[in-house]
């Protein structure tokens, strides 16, 4: 068998679809669909009134999309990926929601991430970092890293005083 066919299969065996990952899969698949649907029919009906959120909208409909695909394909290097997206979206969201907050002008229409995604339950603050913690979690349960082993502190012998 090739190198990268190996490496493929082992890759695949870091599975991010169990546990708690079936939920977060399930959530980050349906914020992706309504991120994808109110940004598509904002874009299409209303997108002149307000460009910047509904930009920001399709934004976030393409990380949910992207992380609800890498979660489910697994592997070292979708999960590497999913939690650099899981941290993009994340920053996003609190620099989306302050500015909403402190500037609720500049946003004539919400997007997903306004007001840190209150009108979503606040899922869209709450999910990338359930996700972060996920995905370091799965890191460390791969079965083909060896776990760190404590170490004794070498027996010294004790000399008579």
């Amino acid at each position: 068998m090739s190198e990268s066919v190996t490496e493929e299969k082992r890759q695949r065996g870091t599975r991010l679809v169990q546990g708690p990952g079936v939920l977060l899969v399930w959530l980050y698949g349906v914020m992706s669909v309504g991120a994808v649907s109110r940004s598509v029919y904002q874009i299409l009906t209303d997108f002149g009134s307000a460009p910047l959120a509904h930009t920001l909208s399709a934004v976030a409909a393409v990380v949910y999309a992207f992380i609800t695909y890498t979660l489910v394909r697994g592997g070292e290097t979708a999960r590497r990926a999913a939690l650099v997206c899981c941290a993009a979206e994340l920053a996003g969201v609190l620099i989306v929601g302050t500015w909403t907050v402190l500037e609720p002008s500049a946003f004539p229409d919400s997007t997903v991430w306004s007001e840190y995604g209150m009108g979503y339950l606040f899922i869209p603050v709450l999910l990338p970092v359930t996700g972060m913690l996920w995905l370091r979690r799965a890191r460390e349960e791969r079965p083909d890293q060896p776990r760190p082993r404590a170490t004794k502190a070498p027996k010294t012998p004790q000399r008579p005083v």
